[in-house]
């Protein structure tokens, strides 16, 4: 009795080398990514369970109970700061954890903020701490084409958010990422459109979504001016939005857009042609690409800033100008 008690003893603790040798073995191997980089994003407050169901659901083929179990096993899960990360091939279990506990992402940080232009994006980025200036002389089209979107314009094509990197990390791989982000935040905005929205592509949605950013001075208002425009498009009535118009005037505007501005006919003068400009017009953030798809129910055509920051929605044009009377002229 004595040596089978001996016996399954020693068979326990081969069973728990053999467990342990796996776990050691694991932990060393390159975890399977869905592509070369992937981009993932921590938010504060998340505890050690929801950071492995995120590292999970950023692409990374693994297991998140198994990581989660990592993370409580090595005595680092609660170390993990906040902040977005790149996750390239080849990193372990053992190298992920070590990048997320260290906050390696915050070593330096630049932001790119919603409704700015390409170009004021680009001014940041030449400007930003210790970030290689790959990228400066090339031109826009070049720039598109390096990014693998040849013939693409530049316009809202980068998420409005904050990246970290570390220093001397050249500025071509913040494009790259700004353009994965809002490729991803695009598609799960196109996801969730209203099966009564008049947009026919995720190209128009992201045309919207920049006029809705450049619009809006109340975030309470997004989805009433969204719905404004596409009942505009839906009659063919032209949009009629100064911001548009201020975008085709590029560097010309001088801060006060004039009746001649909104009578010279461009490709961006909304006031005279009919539909969605050619482009974007400006980077738009999460809340106004989810507007854009998913605007208010109504039978709005116009609105008016009443001066506080948000505005008044009218349906008919006689509303309309008692609107612009009370709240524009004092009337």
């Amino acid at each position: 009795m004595r040596r089978f008690i001996t016996f399954l003893f020693a068979l326990a603790l081969l069973g728990a080398a053999a467990v342990a040798g796996a776990g050691w073995w694991w932990v060393h191997q390159p975890l399977r990514l869905s592509a070369a980089t992937l981009d993932l994003s921590i938010e504060p407050g998340t505890l050690p369970r929801g950071v492995a169901q995120a590292v999970r659901e950023a692409g990374v083929d693994v297991d998140p109970r198994v990581l989660y179990a990592w993370f409580r096993i090595s005595g680092e899960g609660q170390r993990i700061k906040a902040g977005s990360y790149e996750l390239e091939r080849g990193i372990t279990p053992e190298r992920l954890l070590d990048k997320l506990a260290r906050g390696e992402e915050s070593l330096r940080a630049v932001t790119l903020v919603e409704g700015w232009t390409f170009r004021q994006m680009r001014a940041a980025l030449a400007k930003a701490e210790a970030l290689k200036g790959d990228t400066l002389n090339l031109a826009e089209a070049d720039l598109m084409k390096l990014l693998g979107r040849e013939g693409v314009p530049a316009e809202g094509r980068f998420f409005p958010d904050t990246y970290t990197y570390s220093k001397g990390s050249s500025d071509l791989k913040v494009f790259q990422r700004a353009l994965r982000a809002m490729d991803k935040r695009l598609a799960q905005a196109w996801a969730q459109r209203s099966p009564k929205s008049i947009l026919k592509t995720p190209e128009e949605a992201l045309i919207l979504a920049s006029i809705v950013e450049k619009e809006t001075g109340k975030a309470a208002d997004r989805t009433l001016i969204a719905a404004v425009f596409q009942n505009r498009l839906r009659i063919g009535m032209p949009l009629q939005t100064d911001p548009t118009v201020i975008y085709g005037l590029g560097e010309k505007f001088d801060g006060n857009l004039r009746k001649a501005d909104l009578q010279a006919d461009s490709a961006y003068n909304t006031y005279l042609r009919a539909g969605l400009p050619p482009t974007p017009i400006a980077l738009p953030g999460k809340a106004s690409l989810l507007a854009a798809v998913q605007p208010a129910p109504g039978n709005f055509l116009y609105f008016v800033a009443k001066g506080d920051g948000s505005s008044h929605f009218s349906a008919s044009l006689d509303e309309h100008n008692r609107a612009v009377n009370k709240y524009q002229r004092g009337q």
